[in-house]
């Protein structure tokens, strides 16, 4: 009869634990899909056993490329349905541009998302080559781009939604469809309903490194962003982040920021890189 009993205290134990992990929502980058995140979500049912997990399908591939704000305005229903069956909260792992789209959805969102992990994402916006634009745009080089990328057919491309030359302000906050709307450095934003929606989240966490060779510069990831004369300012020192625009720095009063460099891990590995996922996703999906 004991070990009756401790069996089933035991198995009620493990049933509890079970029902206490969040659902986690993963968002893929550009030009990929739901199959970056195989190893991640693999790992995760293992350690975090009864975890509901959805990967967004959505945009992917070539499809990736399109406006942000289609994007965002597609997910939205996806991730909705997501929060309103799970009501305790849901954690949210994006990568690269995915969590541009996931900026979006939190800002014009009134949302129940716990713990937003920003996977090497351009967040503050993107002022450098990629390889994929190499096709794209063969003739152009960075300082050039923005005569493409600021008119109304480059902000049909993803990549013109979150360019941000830091020489060419003027034309950024004209023709940026998306991210200077929600840094809210244009009229179009809207200040109050973004720093409301984005603050509620429990935590941020942001994950980036000196070597990802890609998103440029690197530290976008951590809300950090060339000045005029090409020099990397932090987080704090952004207007937006002063001004409290779109409620970063509410979060970080709140010391709800977690911020994690690694080194050594290229773009087109964070997403695969176990010691990653060891160190910065799995101790924030609880």
């Amino acid at each position: 009869m004991a070990g009756y009993r401790v069996l089933l205290l035991l198995s009620t134990t493990l049933m509890g634990m079970t029902a206490a992990y969040k659902h986690v929502v993963f968002m893929h980058g550009v030009l990929a899909g739901i199959e970056e995140f195989t190893p991640f979500v693999k790992q995760l049912k293992i350690d975090h056993p009864g975890t509901n997990v959805t990967l967004i399908k959505a945009y992917s591939n070539l499809h990736s490329l399109k406006p942000l704000w289609s994007q965002v305005g597609t997910i939205k229903a996806q991730l909705t349905a997501v929060m309103n069956s799970n009501p305790a909260g849901i954690h949210l792992v994006c990568f690269s541009q995915g969590g541009l789209i996931c900026r979006g959805l939190l800002s014009v969102l009134r949302h129940n998302v716990d713990t937003f992990i920003a996977l090497s994402c351009p967040l503050a916006g993107q002022y450098g080559y990629m390889s994929y634009m190499k096709k794209r745009f063969p003739k152009y080089v960075t300082k050039h781009l923005y005569k493409v990328l600021y008119t109304k057919a480059g902000q049909d491309i993803s990549l013109g939604n979150f360019w941000m030359d830091p020489h060419h302000l003027t034309q950024y906050r004209k023709y940026s469809q998306f991210l200077a709307v929600i840094n809210n450095d244009t009229d179009k934003g809207q200040s109050h309903t973004y720093k409301q929606n984005f603050s509620h989240l429990k935590k941020l966490v942001l994950i980036g490194g000196p070597d990802d060779g890609v998103i440029t510069p690197w530290q976008t990831g951590h809300f950090g962003m060339f000045n005029s004369s090409e020099a990397v300012l932090p987080m704090e020192d952004q207007r937006w982040y002063k001004e409290d625009s779109f409620g970063l720095r509410t979060l970080n009063v709140r010391k709800a920021i977690k911020m994690l460099t690694f080194s050594g891990v290229h773009h087109t590995k964070w997403h695969v890189n176990m010691t990653i996922y060891e160190n910065g996703i799995k101790p924030f999906l609880t």
